[in-house]
């Protein structure tokens, strides 16, 4: 494995942070860009620099990224850095929506950690882990779209939904993103796709999965979506070579991830969950789905340009009432004209107004069907901050 003698990383939030560690722990002279030191477009960074990291958050039309390619300096995602120090084989899972639940699954399985998009960036992983054992990769489309030799062993896709358009720009953009994960798979590599999918890149042998699949347990989580998950779960982990009573143990036992159908609590008969980490209408819909009781829904933040038709139309006959907050309040009050809504502004408000509305029985969900960034850092913060307003009810 041969690194550049120097490189700057652009985005020093966590992935940034590691990715930087990596290569001065192998003797690489690093500079680093971000927003917040106010030098994440000065071009004379670039002087002497043989590679460009960048961070997730990080578009592709940055001025430090247009700049590099034209250039011609290697731009890579961290995940394209850590695979590359890591000598370790990797189980990588990508999708619109289930991938941090199935990711976190498939570490139950293995035995495996698990990084990537989901708080700890893989090359936090150099030097903390046995080469040659499992390591479990949840892979975004902005981790995807700048691999170059990124080649999981076993590479499963879950679902492709509308998801980031504002940022992709298109549906067939976002999805030749997604469809990376495949492309340097050798023969003997694994790619797992829903049933019924279309061809994938790469020599990768291919299997597959769908929702009612036979398991060697059923899975402890709740929703057709997360049997569907366990499903993909179970594919990958055979490929990868856990047995049958690890699998069965880990759907057993495996609870579920936080701001993912999150139970936080139980308070007079009402049920009340956390689903901060439904940013997409596909998301809230798999939701909406997943519980047999009357809903009061809590949805809303930044709209990131799909129609709210679909979930409206989930919404008829399921949803109670809906409590609206963020930017895509008033888009979201038009599509669900014919649900009983109101618009509360902010989550504290939207929590209280639901608890009292709510009678024995019902479930109060927290599914936003959009982004945080109106209102929160992440949708960590915002489930964390529904969480502690139920706590305080």
């Amino acid at each position: 494995m041969t690194l550049p003698g120097s490189a700057l990383v652009l985005g020093l939030a966590r992935s940034g942070q590691a990715a930087r560690a990596a290569l001065e722990r192998r003797g690489v002279r690093v500079v680093g860009a971000d927003r917040e030191l106010g030098n994440d477009d000065d071009v004379s960074l670039l002087d002497g620099a043989e590679l460009l990291v960048k961070s997730p958050g990080v578009p592709a039309d940055a001025v430090l990224v247009v700049e590099a390619r034209l250039r011609g300096i290697p731009v890579w995602s961290e995940l394209e850095l850590g695979s590359r120090v890591l000598e370790n084989p990797l189980v990588a899972v990508t999708g619109t929506n289930g991938k941090t639940t199935t990711s976190e699954l498939l570490g139950a399985m293995l035995s495996a950690p698990v990084a990537g998009n989901v708080g700890v960036a893989l090359s936090e992983l150099d030097g903390a882990v046995e080469p040659g054992s499992w390591v479990v990769v949840e892979a975004s489309s902005f981790q995807l779209e700048d691999v170059d030799t990124f080649r999981p062993r076993v590479a499963v896709l879950l679902n492709l939904e509308p998801d980031h358009l504002d940022r992709h720009g298109s549906l067939e953009s976002y999805a030749a993103a997604k469809l990376r994960i495949f492309e340097n798979q050798q023969l003997g590599d694994v790619g797992v796709v829903p049933r019924g999918f279309r061809a994938i890149p790469g020599e990768a042998r291919r299997a597959d999965f769908e929702a009612d699949d036979p398991l060697p347990a059923e899975p402890l989580i709740p929703g057709a979506h997360n049997r569907e998950n366990a499903a993909a779960a179970t594919v990958a982990a055979r490929a990868a070579g856990a047995t049958e009573e690890e699998i069965a143990r880990a759907l057993r036992d495996f609870p579920g991830v936080a701001h993912r159908l999150e139970p936080v609590a139980e308070r007079d008969g009402v049920l009340f969950v956390n689903d901060s980490k439904a940013t997409n209408v596909a998301a809230a819909l798999r939701a909406v789905a997943a519980y047999d009781r009357p809903l009061l829904l809590i949805a809303g933040g930044r709209a990131k340009g799909e129609s709210f038709d679909p979930l409206a139309a989930a919404a008829r006959g399921r949803v109670e009432q809906a409590f609206l907050i963020g930017e895509a309040a008033p888009e979201l009050a038009e599509a669900l004209s014919d649900v009983l809504h109101e618009t509360s502004g902010d989550l504290g408000t939207a929590v209280t107004a639901a608890a009292a509305a709510a009678k024995p029985g019902d479930v109060v969900l927290l599914s936003p069907a959009c982004a945080s960034y109106d209102q929160f850092r992440d949708f960590e913060e915002r489930g964390d901050e529904f969480r502690r307003l139920v706590e305080a009810l």
